[in-house]
């Protein structure tokens, strides 16, 4: 863990890192609180939340092949600062329009919000890139992880204490400051320009709709035509389905499976040993990585979650399902942080925004046919048992099909010699 938050060395990383975290808080909180305003205020009228969390995930559709190319051709210091501040102008407009209590307006602004937060990460990322080492991008990812986990672990608990104590305007409050805080901080960061300016300076003028569609195009073509990333690029497909799918069989076994009668509560212990051992696992996740190829983290830890999902079908009693779930949750991080820790090593820095870019959406994609597969599927032609076993052979699938291709890849590429196109062709 020590080489871990040596990278803390470097005070830009450092800045950049905190205004990571007080960005997703203010993500979070606000989120949440929202949530749980809108089921107080409209509680006979639950279609209102979701339109809420729509209004959050449907901005990636608008804006997906813009956020990467605008990361790859302006300067990603103030596309990052300036997502922040719009933000938290957006965050006071918020609280005026939910005193005033005018519904469209409210949802608007939440979609235009979400929608400047996606500029934020693909820019971020590629600052990240240039400032930290080869060899400390795997403790960032770990870092990231560990973020992510408390999060996870925290995030929902936080927000619904301040919607308690300070109500939906204090939460919103606290977002509109999380996101002022991060603007300062990544303003107070002293970047070389060829870190902000991969492919040097450009003006909102030359981006037009056909330069911007044009740049996404060599995006995608960039990934194809690099084939260690475009197999990286499969395991996010199949990660966005596994998420998916995750985010209802969980319910479902505990709703038509073990306990009908009390799912809720046990919902709620769930999370709380999910986050746990996500956490847990992350900080060992973080100790171990330099002992092990990153491909070796990767499908391996793939592997013992795609097991240990297979064995969840097994399951007939509550507790035996939660030690379980702890089981996937711990041996997970170690998956996230070897792709993450491995991306920024092998994309040119000149295409990271819109190698980021093409990430979300891509996860998107195969999230949404997930859960349209389980509707279709459940319980008509698939159980519980049945569910958790499809997800079982997905995930050990993918973790068999990277430790066939990834070591030849990996090998390849690693070759200095070589052009990236002759690695390319060198692993086929």
């Amino acid at each position: 863990m020590k080489q871990t938050f040596r990278v803390f060395k470097k005070a830009d990383y450092t800045r950049l890192f905190l205004a990571s975290f007080t960005s997703r808080m203010g993500s979070v909180v606000g989120m949440v609180a929202f949530s749980f305003y809108l089921l107080d205020r409209f509680s006979n009228q639950p279609f209102y939340v979701s339109l809420a969390e729509m209004m959050y995930s449907l901005p990636m559709l608008a804006v997906f092949f813009i956020v990467g190319v605008l990361a790859d051709r302006m300067d990603r210091k103030k596309i990052a600062a300036n997502c922040e501040w719009i933000s938290a102008a957006l965050s006071f407009a918020l609280m005026g329009m939910i005193a005033i209590g005018w519904m469209p307006l409210i949802f608007m602004i939440l979609f235009l919000r979400s929608a400047v937060n996606k500029f934020f990460f693909p820019a971020e990322s590629g600052l990240v890139q240039g400032i930290l080492d080869e060899h400390e991008y795997t403790a960032a990812a770990g870092l990231n992880q560990l973020t992510q986990s408390l999060f996870n672990l925290f995030g929902s608990g936080l927000g619904i204490a301040c919607y308690w104590l300070i109500g939906v305007q204090g939460a919103v409050l606290m977002d509109a400051i999380s996101f002022i805080i991060s603007g300062i901080l990544i303003h107070a960061c002293h970047i070389s320009q060829d870190v902000r300016l991969p492919n040097g300076p450009h003006k909102f003028k030359d981006l037009n709709v056909k330069m911007m569609l044009k740049d996404y195009k060599d995006g995608l073509v960039y990934a194809l035509k690099h084939r260690l990333l475009f197999h990286l690029l499969i395991g996010f497909l199949v990660f966005g389905a596994v998420n998916g799918s995750f985010s209802v069989i969980t319910v479902f076994i505990l709703k038509y499976k073990l306990v009908p009668e009390t799912y809720e509560m046990w919902s709620i212990y769930e999370g709380i040993t999910f986050g746990s051992g996500i956490l847990i696992g992350s900080i060992l996740a973080s100790s171990i990585a330099n002992k092990f190829k990153i491909y070796q983290l990767l499908y391996g830890s793939l592997f013992l979650a795609g097991v240990l999902t297979g064995v969840v079908s097994l399951a007939n009693n509550v507790i035996v399902y939660l030690i379980i779930v702890f089981g996937v949750a711990l041996v997970l991080p170690a998956a996230n942080i070897a792709i993450g820790g491995w991306l920024p090593k092998i994309v040119d820095p000149k295409m990271m925004g819109r190698v980021e870019g093409t990430i979300s959406p891509l996860m998107m994609v195969s999230q949404t046919a997930a859960l349209g597969i389980i509707a279709w599927a459940f319980p008509k032609f698939l159980s519980i048992s049945g569910l958790f076993v499809s997800v079982s052979i997905l995930i050990v699938g993918v973790s068999v099909f990277f430790a066939i291709v990834l070591p030849k890849l990996a090998k390849a590429y690693e070759q200095p010699t070589q052009t990236e196109a002759e690695v390319a062709d060198a692993a086929y």
